[in-house]
């Protein structure tokens, strides 16, 4: 069981949608239980086979064997102090790029000073498995059923079972490639690299990803 918190947004549903249809069960978590459950009905609709439900953020967090934190940066600290004893022993997967957006000056990185946002939630959940992916990875594509994906998730961890959960969860969202970036606190470089993408996007008007060459 997958649970998506903060799952209404872009990244959120974008990945619930992909693992669903890879067979995974999802479930949408937010602090309006009803809109949780709006948004996975909408994406049931887009895909009949998948099983998507919603809850509020702690419902999803208790059920759930994986959790994906996908709120907003600020949102972080205050919602994880709030789950903590949901999220012992518990996968975290941790989506988030801290950014702010200026007129004229686009996306850039917002200092963290446990280092990353990935390592700041582990500060907080010293009982979990944190693990940083999907940064930069597409909202919008991941949305769109249709559209096959390209790119590389790079996996960060301190933990190597969780990092395999997570490298084996990446592999069924067809032609994305999971690569190991070791340890967590190699997290922040690939944080700090998402507000480039995003400002490159709005550049050339496309959904950039990254790619390892080499390999």
């Amino acid at each position: 069981m997958l649970a998506f918190l903060g799952g209404t947004g872009p990244e959120g549903k974008g990945l619930a949608l992909r693992l669903a249809l890879a067979g995974e069960e999802a479930i949408i978590g937010s602090r309006d239980a009803g809109r949780a459950a709006s948004v996975a009905e909408q994406l049931n609709q887009l895909a009949p086979s998948a099983r998507v439900s919603g809850a509020d953020n702690s419902d999803a967090a208790a059920r759930a064997d994986v959790v994906f934190l996908t709120v907003p940066y600020e949102a972080q600290q205050p919602l994880l102090k709030q789950l903590q004893e949901w999220l012992v022993g518990k996968v975290v997967v941790n989506v988030i790029a801290p950014m702010r957006f200026e007129r004229g000056r686009g996306a850039s990185a917002v200092p963290v000073a446990a280092g990353s946002a990935s390592e700041e939630a582990q500060h907080l959940l010293p009982q979990s498995l944190v693990v940083s992916a999907f940064q930069t990875v597409s909202a919008e594509e991941l949305q769109e059923p249709s559209i096959r994906m390209e790119g590389d998730v790079i996996v960060c961890s301190d933990h190597p079972q969780a990092k395999a959960v997570v490298t084996g969860l990446a592999k069924k969202i067809p032609d994305l490639r999971p690569v190991d970036g070791g340890a967590l606190a190699n997290s922040r470089y690939v944080e700090q690299i998402t507000p480039l993408l995003v400002n490159i996007n709005r550049i050339y008007k496309i959904h950039a990803g990254i790619k390892i060459v080499g390999l």
